[in-house]
C-alpha cells in the first residue's frame, strides 16, 4: 500500500506523465472505491524498562545529523501471526531512513536485538561514535548488547523516561510497514511473518518514495 501523494506522484512519473487529475481529486477517487489505507488502533508493548539497568543521556535531540551511518534508531514492534506474536527487531539509519538489520523472532528476549544488532555492525561497519539511538527496554540495556555497543565504539543515546515522541522515526518506520506492507494483518505462522517483513523491508527501502527525502528512496539516499 502507498499512500496518496506518492501514488500520485508514481503514476506521473513511470505510467503516465500526461495525467492531469488533482491530488484532492485523485483522493476522493480512492475514497469512493475503498482505497484508502485504514489506521490501525491496537497497541502491544514491546519495551519493558528496568530502573536497575545503567540509562544513557539523549544524544540525538543534541546532534544535527547530516550524513548516513551517524546515527542509528533502533525500534522492537509486533506481529500478529495465528501461533502467536512475532516480534520484529529493526536497526535503521537515521538520516537515510534505510533499514539496516531486522531480526524476527517469537519471543521479546534481549537476544532478538542483539541479533539485529550484530547483523547490522557485521554488515556495515559502523565508524566510532556512531549514535545508537533506543528507548529504555531491557533488550537494549542488558549487559550483552550494551558489551557489544562498547566494542564497536558506537555511543549509546536513550529517549527520555516514558518519552515515545524521542525515537519517533523509529516509530513512524513501525507504521509504514504495518499499514502499507501488509504487516499489520494476521498472518500464519511466525515463518511467514519473517518471510513478509524481509519482503517489506527490501520494498521499502529499494522502491517506496519518503516525503521526508524529498520523495525519493531510502537506499538511494543512504548510497549516496
Amino acid at each position: 500500500m502507498v499512500g496518496t501523494r506518492k501514488l500520485l506522484r508514481m503514476l506521473r512519473d513511470q505510467a503516465a506523465p500526461e495525467l492531469t487529475i488533482g491530488r484532492d481529486y485523485f483522493f476522493e477517487l480512492l475514497h469512493e472505491n475503498g482505497m484508502l489505507v485504514k489506521p490501525r488502533k491496537r497497541f502491544v508493548k514491546t519495551s519493558v524498562s528496568d530502573p536497575e539497568h545503567i540509562v544513557h543521556p539523549n544524544l540525538l535531540a543534541a546532534t544535527e545529523i547530516a550524513r548516513p551511518n551517524q546515527a542509528w534508531v533502533v525500534d522492537i514492534t509486533y506481529i500478529d501471526t495465528c501461533e502467536g506474536f512475532a516480534y520484529l527487531f529493526l536497526i535503521t539509519d537515521y538520516f537515510s531512513r534505510k533499514i539496516l538489520s531486522h531480526h524476527v523472532s517469537g519471543s521479546l528476549s534481549a537476544e532478538g536485538a542483539y541479533l539485529a544488532l550484530w547483523k547490522a555492525v557485521r554488515r556495515w561497519t559502523p565508524p566510532p561514535g556512531l549514535i545508537h539511538h533506543s528507548d529504555h527496554g531491557i533488550q537494549y540495556c542488558c549487559k550483552k548488547y550494551q558489551k557489544l555497543l562498547k566494542q564497536c565504539q558506537i555511543q549509546a543515546s536513550m529517549t527520555g523516561p516514558n518519552h515515545c515522541y524521542d525515537n519517533a522515526v523509529a516509530e513512524r518506520i513501525n507504521g509504514i510497514l504495518k499499514q502499507e506492507f501488509g504487516l499489520g494483518k494476521m498472518l500464519g505462522s511466525i515463518k511467514i511473518a519473517g518471510e513478509a517483513a524481509a519482503n517489506a523491508i527490501n520494498i521499502y527501502n529499494n522502491e517506496r518514495l519518503h516525503c521526508s527525502l524529498g520523495l525519493v528512496t531510502p537506499e538511494s539516499v543512504y548510497a549516496a
